[in-house]
This record gives C-alpha cells, sequence and structure tokens, in this order.
C-alpha cells in the first residue's frame, strides 16, 4: 500500500487538495494505479492498489494547481518522485514543499 502526505513549509502548514498520481514507473507517463487528492490534513491515506508487485512506482504530484489555488508563484508545477518497493509492504512517500524546493524521504 502506498501512502503520502504533502507539507508546505513555506506556509507552515499541511498542503490540502494536492492531486496525487500513483503510476507504475517505466519509459514515458505511466497508467495511472490510483489518483486523489491531499485531505485537509495533506495526507493521502491510500493510493493505488492495496498490494504492488515489486519493482519502480512512481508518485506525480501536481503542485503547479496547488500553487495557483493558494495563490502562490511556484518553481516546480509538477513534482515526480520515483521509487522502488518489494511486494507487500507499506509505503509512505511524504513531500516536503515549497515554492522553490522540495524534499521527499521514505516515511513510517
Amino acid at each position: 500500500m502506498i501512502t503520502t502526505h504533502v507539507l508546505d513549509s513555506a506556509r507552515g502548514r499541511p498542503a490540502a487538495g494536492v492531486p496525487v498520481r500513483l503510476e507504475r514507473a517505466g519509459s514515458g507517463q505511466g497508467e495511472p494505479l490510483g489518483e486523489a487528492r491531499t485531505d485537509g490534513d495533506g495526507r493521502v491515506r491510500e493510493l493505488g492498489p492495496a498490494t504492488l508487485d515489486a519493482g519502480g512506482y512512481r508518485l506525480v504530484f501536481d503542485t503547479g494547481a496547488y500553487f495557483e489555488a493558494t495563490g502562490q508563484r511556484g518553481f516546480y508545477p509538477e513534482v515526480a518522485i520515483t521509487f522502488t518497493v518489494d511486494a507487500g509492504e507499506h509505503y509512505h512517500v511524504p513531500l516536503l514543499l515549497s515554492p522553490f524546493a522540495y524534499s521527499t524521504y521514505r516515511g513510517s
């Protein structure tokens, strides 16, 4: 299972309403395995299938839509995070976001 949350470090609060898409990694844009928007706490509690095969996946965050909705001018209109999973494990992949920087890590 994949979960995520987005924190807007420039505003010091969760980033609500960010469109997020889960894809299988590979050449070009993959077919979405799941799509959601972050909730009021900046979280997506379930994204895509309950279990994933081992391999590469990508989370794509539509940060441009979020920046526009919050009246911010951002440098990154999209953030794509590619990562590898082992079958049967839970992966929490947070995004710390500001208009001119972002970072991520494997959470728990």
